[in-house]
């Protein structure tokens, strides 16, 4: 039987961690009905009530006492907000040890919450000569003038863009945000930053300054290339207030006096790289163009901010010729690099950055190619290119492209470049780290390491699927959110995507591939257009805002989705009902009743990536093989459309009907719940009768398929034990092998360990043959690919080298290994499991997870014959405790050790 050995539980204090929204530093926040989150003082089980104080503007405000044991997401209790007003709150809450303290003061401050707030214009930049091709726009600068003529008690900047800008105050590069404004659908929304520029700003001239490039907004995009996406014209848009002394402000705000020009940064794009000429100091200036409002909202961002995460130095620099050297940064990264610029004056330095080399050592380009032989970017693929004035305080830092890389290749220089002369700078959405986890097996603790940084590089404003191809917010964000949750607080950036999914569904529904979608309805008709709205990418409408309600307790996010989760089922069961796939139609010319229920039709990834024989047999079309690419692209669609794809459309089909269901009942809307459960059980069924054989076993007999049969729930109870053991000889005749692609591979590991194969699955986790996610350290990989041998055993390289799928392998460490499991019934971790499952060899292992509710930890150890396990549970939570042998416990908040007998 397991024992309690301890508890040591804390009490007293303050509550803390407080929260505005998703975020825990807020400055601009245009949001009318902030909703306000904090933690329980340590040791305390439950909140009784709590009281909320604070000041808006000079206006106190206050609660009261309100009995409610909420802790998360309380709507805010002050006076209407009004425009540019620091607002601070503080909370004091009364739990079974009695009333405690108050916290310590929380603050956030109101952004421009009124359009007429906004006097200044929109302006666009001189470009009145021919506008130079994508890829060698060059970046603008804006300029305006005034004089400050009072002492200053207070000033911000709020700036926006078509494009991406960065801004400069007398010459002071203003804040440290990168890739300014972030990418949304302009056309709905733009974000707008907020500066706090008081210690800038003094008496006399002020001159500020934005560099303006073609960033997402017109620049090149995503997989096709294709430029002028959102617009064929940047433009920008900034208002700075000075308050004074005496009670009065100022403002300067951007308009028809500002100066436009063109400095030393002669090309940028996202795609094609920055080009630099230190030689030049700056071209005459001319008038700006005031452009008309766009129609968009303009609103704060609930994401965190884009900023330099981290730095890295080289870990070798070799020479591959006489003028070429290669940079090794032991890391695979999104970002750029800072590069002190050495030579002469007129010396050329072309940078090629690759994540991987070539067996010969040369950078190798390949996973950021995009199979298009028009294009031909000037500067080659992943491309820097800076011009030396000669001058060595010169420092070339890119601010206007990114790359995925590791390994940076450097033409034209013939001196060694030293490594206190280059930097890696790692960008990326500003996210708090929430896990952590080790064990026994270093082999695993770099399989976690691997995860972070993949996951990392993913989460820059939007989840961008890849770091170098694409950088596009792909819809496979469904698939690969559980998993990132579990490492950084996702809440805020997955909200600020969802909008733009929504933005951007079609009206009858349809889901975008990815979004933010510059294309916009030309997206649907756009040279090497990839259909719309297909199956288990599409569910991401659905599945991101019930994981959202799940992880983090969001009702908010299930509210304002809803109408979009339930968009997209309508259309796919309304796809279902109406049509019928040619091939089904053959063999059976009278439709059966539930094949209205059956969604066989359209164009779908399927199973995309799973392996086969070599070299993955994916759906990607290789561009580089054919001569008309329109009519190879129309083929390859038509071929794609042809397939069967009803066993994998279906089934993610009855997971959203279901899911729906769910979320319509938590939202109290019971018709709704009525209407999509019956649903999904007609959904339910037919998959069982159009896919399952008299044993209940499905008849499309793959990993892929059972894996998610199993995981979704769509066998019956009856055939769930025969349905798992077909899977574990699927696995083993594929010699301990996962045989699954993108979709299902984040569900292998966990069905396995829910299904009693936890020893199976300890097996896949440490396979070290290829397929297998071992393979990537033994390759060389710092980060997970996109195909199972995205680094091939000659080091011939596959798709990206940087893409989630493989990094969900840390939802089976933290659930399964450590055991730390969220339950569907309680959001937030607010009840939880922790059930470790020792295996694989292991003799210890730990994991820190910060839920909203706090601090989660679970850490066992093995000896000879016992088995121990110390937990601690935060305050105003409970966990379940199951031990290995079998037997169950309670713990509340605080720390406590378990322990038990376990075979040897």
């Amino acid at each position: 039987m397991g024992t309690i050995k301890g508890v040591d539980t804390k009490a007293g204090g303050s509550p803390t961690h407080l929260r505005v929204d998703h975020l825990t530093t807020a400055l601009g926040v245009t949001t009318r009905n902030p909703r306000l989150s904090w933690r329980l003082p340590d040791g305390a089980r439950a909140q009784a009530a709590y009281r909320l104080r604070g000041d808006m503007g000079g206006i106190p405000w206050d609660t009261g006492k309100v009995v409610s044991d909420q802790t998360l997401f309380v709507p805010y209790g002050g006076p209407p907000l009004t425009s540019r007003q620091i607002v601070t709150w503080q909370v004091k809450v009364w739990t079974e040890t009695g009333e405690s303290t108050w916290s310590p003061c929380g603050e956030w401050e109101t952004g421009l919450l009124e359009p007429d707030d906004w006097t200044a214009s929109w302006i666009r930049p001189d470009e009145s000569g021919s506008v130079p091709s994508a890829g060698s726009r060059p970046a603008y600068r804006l300029r305006g003038e005034a004089m400050i003529d009072r002492p200053v008690s207070r000033a911000r900047i709020y700036a926006t863009a078509h494009g991406v800008y960065e801004l400069f105050l007398n010459g002071v590069r203003v804040g440290d945000q990168e890739l300014t404004p972030g990418i949304t659908v302009y056309g709905t929304r733009l974000h707008v930053q907020t500066y706090d520029v008081t210690d800038l700003v003094g008496t006399g001239p002020l001159t500020l300054t934005a560099v303006l490039s073609d960033g997402w907004f017109r620049g090149r995009t995503s997989y096709h290339r294709l430029s002028d996406g959102f617009g064929d014209r940047t433009a920008f848009l900034a208002q700075l207030h000075v308050d004074h002394d005496d009670g009065t402000t100022s403002l300067l705000g951007t308009g028809p006096e500002w100066r436009s020009a063109i400095g030393p940064i002669t090309a940028a794009d996202l795609f094609d790289g920055q080009e630099v000429d230190f030689r030049v100091e700056e071209m005459p200036w001319s008038r700006v163009a005031v452009a008309e409002p766009t129609g968009a909202s303009l609103v704060s961002s609930p994401a965190p901010l884009v900023r330099c995460l981290e730095e890295l130095r080289p870990v070798a620099i070799t020479r591959l010729a006489p003028d070429s050297q290669i940079i090794d940064f032991g890391q695979n990264i999104h970002g750029r690099i800072r590069l002190s610029v050495p030579g002469p004056r007129d010396a050329s330095l072309l940078l090629t950055h690759a994540e991987a080399v070539t067996p010969s050592g040369d950078v190798d380009t390949a996973s950021a190619r995009v199979g298009l032989p028009w294009y031909q970017p000037s500067r080659g693929v992943q491309g820097d290119r800076v011009i030396s004035a000669g001058r060595p305080r010169d420092v070339f830092e890119p601010r206007h492209t990114r790359h995925g890389f590791r390994y940076v290749r450097v033409q034209g220089e013939a001196e060694d470049i030293t490594p206190d002369a280059v930097t890696a700078v790692v960008i990326g959405s500003d996210l708090p780290r929430v896990g952590w986890f080790r064990c026994s097996d270093k082999r695993v603790n770099r399989l976690h390491e691997i995860a972070f940084w993949t996951f990392r590089n993913q989460e820059c404003d939007i989840p961008q699927t890849e770091i170098s191809r694409e950088c596009a917010g792909w819809t496979d964000w469904g698939f690969n959110l559980p998993a990132a949750r579990l490492l950084h607080d996702v809440s805020g950036l997955t909200v600020k995507w969802l909008r733009d999914l929504a933005a951007d569904q079609w009206p009858d529904g349809r889901i975008r591939n990815y979004s933010p979608d510059p294309l916009g309805p030309a997206s649907l008709t756009a040279r090497f257009a990839i259909p719309h709205g297909q199956a288990g990418w599409g569910d991401a409408a659905v599945e991101v805002p019930w994981e959202m309600w799940r992880a983090y307790g969001d009702e908010q996010v299930l509210a304002e989705q809803f109408a979009s989760m339930t968009a997209w089922v309508d259309y796919v069961a309304r796809t279902a009902r109406e049509l019928r796939h040619p091939a089904q139609a053959a063999r059976r010319p009278q439709a059966a009743a539930h094949e209205q229920f059956v969604w066989d039709t359209g164009f779908h990834f399927g199973e995309h990536l799973e392996p086969r024989t070599g070299h993955a047999d994916g759906v990607a079309p290789d561009f580089t093989v054919v001569d008309d690419y329109d009519a190879f692209m129309a083929e390859f669609v038509e071929r794609n459309r042809a397939k069967e794809h009803a066993v994998f459309s279906t089934a993610y089909f009855y997971r959203s009907a279901d899911l729906v269901a769910r979320a319509a009942g938590i939202l109290g809307r019971l018709d709704d719940e009525k209407k999509y459960r019956l649903l999904a059980e007609n959904v339910r069924a037919a998959w069982q009768k159009e896919f399952t054989g008299p044993d209940g076993v499905p008849t499309v007999d793959t990993q892929a398929t059972l894996v998610r049969a199993l995981a979704f729930g769509l066998v019956s109870e009856e055939a769930r034990d025969t349905v798992a053991k077909r899977l574990t000889e699927l696995i083993r005749a594929a010699d301990t092998h996962p045989g699954t692609g993108l979709p299902s591979t984040p569900l292998l590991l966990p069905t396995l360990a829910a299904t009693g194969q936890t020893a199976l699955a300890y097996e896949l986790l440490l396979q070290d043959t290829s397929p297998s996610w071992l393979t990537v350290i033994e390759r060389g990989g710092t980060t997970f690919w996109e195909e199972w041998d995205g680094i091939a055993a000659d080091g011939s390289t596959h798709q990206a080298l940087s893409l989630p799928t493989r990094a969900t392998v840390v939802e089976f460490l933290y659930a399964h290994v450590s055991g730390i499991q969220l339950i569907d019934d309680f959001p937030a971790y607010r009840r939880f499991r922790i059930a470790p499952e020792p295996g694989g060899g292991l003799t210890w292992a730990e994991a820190r997870f910060d839920s909203p509710y706090g601090r989660i930890e679970s850490s066992w150890r093995i000896v000879p014959g016992s088995f121990s396990l110390t937990v601690t549970v935060p305050p105003g939570t409970s966990a379940e405790i199951r031990l290995p042998d079998g037997t169950h416990h309670e713990a509340g908040p605080g720390t406590t050790t378990f322990a038990c007998r376990v075979e040897r």
